[in-house]
C-alpha cells in the first residue's frame, strides 16, 4: 500500500472512504519501519501492539459512526513527551527504564481525536543538541544522506517523517529543535508561540523556551495538528488563554495584501551561498504571489546565541536537578551516602553535552556571577523581543534561512561545541522572543540536500506563517521530493 508517503489529509480521505482501515495503515507503516529504520535509526522504541490496538479501536469507532479529527491517524512522538504506558527516557541513561504513567496534554488532546501513537523517536539527550548525535543510545541518520546528521534535537521525528516511516510526528523546540531537523530532512516543522501549546507532560529543558509542535509533510497537515494541540491548559500556568483560530481556514493560494519582512541580519557573510540563493528565490516567489517584501532590521539578534546559552543552560541546571537516582530512573550502585549516590548517578547517567550545560548553567546562576551573566542576558532578551515587536508593526511575517548550512557530516562538529551552537544562529532569536516560526523546504543543494525557509510571525499569529507557508508550498514542488532511503547506504 506504501501509505508512509501519504499526508494526513490523504490518509483521512482513504480512511473515511473505506479504501483502507487504520489497522492496515499501521501494519503498512510497521512493515516499512523494519527495513528503513535499520538504516536511519529514527525510533528508540516502537509500540507495535499498542498502536495496533488503538488502530482497531479507531476502526470500530468509525464503523459505529463515531468521528474524530485524527481518527486512526498514526503519529510518532519525540522521546520527552509523555505517552501513558510508553517509555519516556529523553534519550538519556539516567531515565533508562522510566515508563510514563500519564499523557502529556498534547497527547491527551490528540488521543481524544483518535490519533494512534507508533512509538518513541530518537533525540539529543534532554533535547540538548543540534545534530541528534547526543543521544545516549543511537545515532539517527539523515534519510537524504546517511553519512549526515538529521539535525537536533527532534532529529528522530524529522527523519521518520522524511523517510515515510510516519505520516507526521511530534517534536519540541527550545532554540530550533523542530525547525532545524525539518530543514535538514526536507519536511515541515512548526514552533508555536510560547504559551500557545501546553508544556504539561514534556520533560523540561528550559521552561521559558520549550514548546511542542508538529513535524509534517505539508503545511496543511501542520495546521491540522496545531488545531488539536493548541489552547490554554489549566495544568500549565504558562499556557495562554488566547483564542485559537481556524488555522486551516487561513490557508490560501495567494498572499495579496500581506507585507513580509526580510531581516538584513539573516543573509550575511558566512551563510552557505546555496542557502542564500534558495531563500532569495523563495522571496521572489512570495512577491509573485502578491506579497510586498520590505527590508527590516533586528539589531539585537546578534547577541541571541550568547543570551540563549546563558538562559537555557541556567534553566536546565535547575530542571535537571530532579534527576538524582532517588525518585525515578536509573540509580548508581555502590554509593556510600546520599551525596555520593547523587554524584555517581549523575556521573553515570548524564552525557557529556548535558553535563557541559549543567555546569555552565550552574556557573551563571552562582553567587557573584548572577548579575553579570543571567540578569544581563534577560535584559538583552527583552531587547530582542522588542526588535521583533517593532518590525511586526510594519509586516505580518519575516522570511529568513533556518540554518547557515545544509546537513553536515556525522562527527563534523562534535569536537567543537561553539561551532555546533552556531548552527542555531537563525533559529534562536524567535525562541527568545516567544514568537512563532515555521520551517519548510525551499530548495536543494548541489549535493542534493534539502534547504529550509523560515517564516517567523508575531506571537499567537500562527495563522500568518501558515498562510505564507501554504501559499509558497502550493506554488513550488520542493515538499514533494523524497529521499531514496534504500540507495544512500555507503
Amino acid at each position: 500500500m506504501n501509505s508512509g508517503g501519504w499526508t494526513i489529509a490523504q490518509a483521512l480521505e482513504a480512511l473515511t472512504s473505506r479504501r483502507c482501515s487504520s489497522e492496515e495503515l499501521v501494519v503498512d507503516l510497521l512493515a516499512a519501519m523494519k527495513g528503513i529504520d535499520q538504516r536511519i535509526s529514527a525510533f528508540l522504541s516502537i509500540d507495535a501492539d499498542g498502536a495496533l490496538d488503538r488502530a482497531r479501536d479507531a476502526d470500530r469507532r468509525r464503523s459505529a459512526g463515531e468521528d474524530g479529527r485524527l481518527l486512526g491517524i498514526p503519529l510518532a512522538v519525540k522521546d520527552l513527551i509523555h505517552v501513558r504506558g510508553q517509555p519516556c527516557g529523553s534519550a538519556s541513561r539516567i531515565l533508562n527504564g522510566y515508563m510514563a504513567t500519564y499523557d502529556a496534554t498534547v497527547i491527551a488532546r490528540l488521543r481524544a481525536e483518535g490519533a494512534v501513537f507508533l512509538g518513541r523517536t530518537n533525540m539529543d539527550e534532554f533535547a540538548m543538541g543540534s545534530s541528534n548525535e547526543n543521544s545516549a543510545f543511537q545515532m539517527t541518520r539523515n534519510p537524504w544522506d546517511i553519512t549526515r546528521v538529521p539535525g537536533g534535537s527532534s532529529g528522530g521525528s524529522a527523519a521518520a517523517v522524511a523517510a515515510d516511516e510516519a505520516l507526521a510526528a511530534l517534536g519540541t523546540d527550545t532554540g530550533g529543535s523542530i525547525r532545524l531537523p525539518a530543514a535538514f530532512c526536507g519536511c515541515v516543522g512548526l514552533k508555536p508561540s510560547y504559551g500557545r501549546v501546553s508544556r504539561y507532560g514534556l520533560t523540561a529543558f528550559a521552561s521559558s523556551l520549550d514548546q511542542a509542535g508538529p513535524l509534517t509533510k505539508t503545511v496543511a497537515d501542520a495546521a491540522r495538528l496545531m488545531q488539536v494541540m493548541a489552547g490554554a491548559d489549566p495544568l500549565d500556568s504558562t499556557s495562554a488563554p488566547t483564542p485559537v483560530p481556524d488555522y486551516s481556514a487561513a490557508l490560501t493560494p495567494r498572499l495579496d495584501g500581506m507585507t513580509l519582512g526580510l531581516p538584513k541580519e539573516c543573509l550575511v557573510d558566512g551563510i552557505d551561498p546555496e542557502i542564500a540563493a534558495a531563500v532569495e528565490k523563495a522571496v521572489a516567489v512570495c512577491e509573485r504571489l502578491g506579497a510586498r517584501v520590505i527590508d527590516v532590521s533586528l539589531p539585537n539578534t546578534a547577541h541571541a546565541i550568547a543570551v540563549y546559552y546563558i538562559i537555557a543552560t541556567a534553566e536546565a541546571s535547575s530542571n535537571l536537578a530532579r534527576f538524582d537516582g532517588i525518585r525515578y530512573g536509573a540509580r548508581a550502585d555502590g554509593a556510600n551516602d546520599v551525596a555520593d549516590l547523587y554524584g555517581k548517578t549523575r556521573q553515570e547517567g548524564f552525557g557529556v553535552e548535558v553535563k557541559r550545560r549543567i555546569i555552565l548553567g550552574t556557573y551563571v546562576l552562582s553567587s557573584g556571577y548572577y548579575d553579570a551573566y543571567y540578569l544581563r542576558a534577560q535584559k538583552v532578551r527583552t531587547l530582542i523581543r522588542r526588535d521583533f515587536e517593532s518590525v511586526f508593526e510594519h509586516c505580518q511575517a519575516l522570511l529568513a534561512p533556518v540554518a547557515p548550512s545544509t546537513a553536515y557530516r556525522l562527527g563534523e562538529k562534535t569536537d567543537d561545541p561553539l561551532r555546533m551552537y552556531l548552527t542555531d544562529v537563525f533559529a534562536v532569536p524567535s525562541s527568545l522572543a516567544g514568537v512563532c516560526a515555521l520551517s519548510l523546504p525551499c530548495g536543494m543543494s548541489s549535493e542534493r540536500l534539502p534547504v529550509g525557509l523560515q517564516i517567523i510571525g508575531p506571537a499567537f499569529k500562527e495563522s500568518h506563517i501558515l498562510r505564507v507557508g501554504h501559499a509558497y508550498e502550493q506554488a513550488t514542488d520542493w515538499h514533494t521530493l523524497r529521499p531514496s532511503t534504500g540507495e544512500n547506504v555507503p
